[in-house]
């Protein structure tokens, strides 16, 4: 394709960081949906938690379209709500998945009408910015959020790949080579050898 649809590409880059992402969750328990995996907690459940909140501020409340109208009771974890550090970040026994992965995609689609319904110059302001930075363009705010969705998508690949082993980019689009388990156990193995003798 070489004809120029800016919106249009960052919009694919955005739905596939999306489908990447919520495609982590598919087959598990609730325990390794939740299960954090990392020091600081990091979690399956919790990452597209945290990426609904980012698609719901910066799509909605930074353009003047916010997604909890007046009147609604936004979630204890909103920013408006001076929640707790990280309250985004996990689900509490009573969210349930269904809840959170529901949250999302209606996010998607508050995002995608904000998208359709402005030009990339629009600007808005980001209430939770610094008064003197908080002016900004879609187009600022669809790369920010592209690139937050795709960092959050490479955690989400590390977490899975920690809780059962399943790696891959999205459903029938691997990125990695096609070998079985003992070929990539001696590859990693091989690694480990390499480090042990670069570090001496």
């Amino acid at each position: 394709m070489i004809e120029a649809n800016p919106k249009a590409d960052l919009l694919r880059y955005l739905r596939e960081a999306r489908d990447a992402l919520v495609w982590k969750l598919d087959g598990l328990s609730e325990y390794d949906a939740r299960r954090p995996l990392t020091p600081t907690g990091t979690n399956l459940l919790g990452l597209v938690k945290h990426v609904a909140g980012v698609e719901l501020g910066y799509f909605g409340d930074t353009f003047g379209r916010p997604f909890f109208k007046e009147g609604d009771e936004p979630p204890s974890w909103w920013y408006t709500r001076d929640p707790e550090p990280n309250a985004d970040m996990w689900a509490t026994p009573d969210e349930s998945r269904e809840r959170i992965l529901g949250l999302y995609r209606r996010a998607w689609e508050h995002s995608d009408g904000t998208i359709a319904a402005l030009p990339l110059d629009a600007v808005g302001h980001v209430p939770w910015w610094p008064e003197d930075r908080r002016e900004v363009t879609l187009h600022h705010v669809l790369v920010r959020v592209i690139s937050d969705t795709q960092r959050h998508a490479g955690h989400a690949d590390i977490v899975r790949e920690l809780v059962d082993g399943s790696v891959g980019l999205l459903p029938g689009k691997g990125d990695l080579a096609e070998q079985d388990r003992t070929w990539w156990e001696g590859h990693r193995g091989r690694l480990e050898r390499a480090a042990r003798e670069a570090g001496g």
